[in-house]
């Protein structure tokens, strides 16, 4: 139904920057919101950012805010993720997802991306 496909992620020291991107492709018209989640080895899948498609909302979880930035892209169906101030409690695999008006309601992410790579060292 919706496809996400993830750039490749990096390795950054403490203090730098990464620039992630997320692009969806298959029943794009059907994308309410576009977020990102991030899961260390041993651990859950937590909220990181997420923003709303038609308005371009931003939301973040209180550990990156100040930090992260999301923005949207909706002629290319892209969402990015602009990682600032690098720590290295960041360093996580990072999922794009899609919550899409089609399948369960509105504040469900119904789709993934494969994940990424995301490194921080001190």
């Amino acid at each position: 139904q919706v496809q996400l496909v993830e750039s490749e992620g990096g390795l950054a020291q403490a203090g730098g920057s990464l620039r992630l991107s997320c692009a969806a492709s298959g029943r794009t018209f059907s994308i309410a919101a576009m977020g990102w989640f991030r899961q260390a080895p041993g651990k859950k899948r937590r909220f990181v950012t997420s923003i709303t498609w038609s308005g371009g909302r931003p939301y973040y979880a209180d550990s990156v805010k100040g930090r992260f930035t999301i923005s949207r892209d909706n002629g290319n169906n892209t969402v990015y993720l602009q990682m600032n101030s690098l720590k290295p409690e960041d360093t996580a695999v990072y999922y794009c997802a899609a919550d899409s008006s089609e399948v369960t309601g509105i504040g469900v992410y119904d789709y993934w991306g494969q994940g990424t790579q995301v490194t921080v060292s001190s």
